[in-house]
């Protein structure tokens, strides 16, 4: 039986809604947190250089893969491997969809967290302080409430299909979050301590540059700042028509989704700074206090001190990170409900629904064994599973099928030595390079 797939009916919709994926919570706090804690301005020239080096081509890899394959994550490596592998191709598409329910499983409770303080902002507006008290503070109970909330939104787009559902909802979602987060920085950069945060960001100190800590760091964050790795990319790229110019769209992709990271970095290092001149401790030793904990502990401080106009900067802040969450979760839920759709025959709502309610068991058992499970599952997933996914991507683009010089792509068979040239790059140089950032961050860090 031959299945209808449903598809991205614009290129921009396509970019868009990749971008979507890739643009979450990592790019608008960790990269920040990340520049600040590794020099600033020496932490973006090396972010900026290993993501043409390594992120770009792994995320060409995922995508063209499921491009061509025009299959869900599964089917589309099965394929891949059909000459020589395809069990294993099978089995490493189904190793990619447990790792996108393990990242929902995380992304969902932290995604609560969000709504929880933008809401929190909105009652403390209304004047119900006891409420909005409870919502700023973390609890058990708010995790329970909240991460089912956040799980409904994401099936609630997901069910309604790729075009009606993911596509419409990405070309409205992105432009909003642009806009809030550009307000955002406008309205930081006029606050007393910014321009003191906004040097440290914008000027490198290049004899940092080659700090083993701070390449690692930043390879690290080019890498999962794209969301690569767990199949989100590759059913994207399955909903895109062929002959396509996939190294263009790849660029889209990757552009939206550093410039995104760039200027969240203009917005949270200013305002830690800004922070750190009202009186508040933000670092020790030059180091950030509580790391990524810190969203929840110096930023709402700060919005606090600013009075009335705070807690609207405050409802849009966690509003744009609620945003950025939400797209993020589309395309990893999408990969376990495409395979369920096309291979297991389930309808689109039934499959969501059923992924949905998986999602939201493992969430929850995440949420009972807080201490002991949360930061593991992050660990396995992040530095293990993420990294080994997309040194199988780059074997089989380079070895097993269409190897680098037999790449299908439209504008480079129109281009034989640019051709030969980056399927040299893809074949040789990645697989390497990808394989030290595996061993430092996974060995080392």
């Amino acid at each position: 039986m031959t299945n209808v797939r449903d598809s991205f009916h614009s290129r921009i919709g396509f970019v868009l809604a990749a971008a979507g994926s890739a643009i979450g919570l990592g790019n608008i706090w960790g990269f920040p947190t990340q520049a600040a804690n590794n020099g600033g301005g020496a932490f973006l020239f090396v972010y900026l250089l290993v993501t043409l080096l390594l992120a770009l081509p792994a995320l060409y890899a995922e995508i063209y893969i499921g491009n061509q394959a025009q299959r869900n994550p599964v089917s589309a490596l099965e394929y891949a491997c059909k000459d020589s592998c395809p069990s294993v191709g099978r089995m490493a598409g189904k190793i990619g969809l447990v790792g996108a329910l393990m990242m929902l499983s995380f992304y969902t409770i932290v995604a609560g967290w969000m709504l929880a303080h933008a809401l929190s902002a909105v009652t403390e507006l209304l004047g119900l302080i006891d409420l909005s008290h409870w919502l700023s503070t973390s609890s058990t109970l708010r995790n329970v409430i909240f991460t089912p909330i956040f799980i409904l939104l994401g099936a609630t787009i997901i069910h309604q299909g790729v075009h009606a559902g993911i596509e419409k909802w990405s070309a409205r979602l992105m432009p909003l979050l642009l806009i809030m987060l550009i307000g955002l920085i406008i309205y930081i950069l006029q606050q007393d301590g910014a321009s003191e945060g906004l040097a440290l960001y914008l000027i490198p100190d290049f004899s940092q540059v080659l700090n083993s800590k701070l390449i690692i760091s930043a390879m690290g964050q080019a890498f999962f700042s794209l969301s690569i790795g767990v199949g989100g990319m590759m059913v994207y790229g399955s909903y895109m028509q062929k002959d396509k110019d996939i190294g263009k769209l790849v660029l889209s992709i990757a552009a939206l989704d550093t410039f995104i990271a760039f200027m969240a970095g203009l917005l949270i290092i200013p305002a830690l700074f800004v922070a750190q001149h009202s009186g508040q401790q933000v670092f020790v030793d030059h180091h950030l206090i509580g790391e990524g904990q810190l969203i929840f502990q110096i930023l709402p401080t700060l919005f606090e001190s600013m009075g009335a106009i705070g807690l609207i900067v405050a409802i849009g802040f966690f509003s744009l990170l609620s945003i950025a969450a939400l797209t993020s979760t589309i395309s990893s839920t999408e990969v376990p409900v495409s395979y369920l759709v096309e291979d297991k025959g389930m309808s689109r709502p039934k499959a969501t629904w059923l992924v949905s309610l998986v999602v939201l068991i493992a969430s929850m058992l995440l949420i009972a064994n807080f201490d002991a499970l949360f930061g593991l599952v992050i660990r396995l997933l992040t530095t293990i599973m993420q990294p080994l996914m997309c040194l199988f991507y780059f074997i089989v683009v380079g070895w097993i099928w269409n190897r680098g010089n037999k790449l299908s792509d439209k504008a480079l068979q129109e281009n034989k030595p640019k051709l030969k040239l980056w399927g040299n790059y893809l074949r040789f140089v990645c697989p390497i390079l990808l394989t030290v950032v595996f061993v430092n961050v996974a060995f080392t860090g």
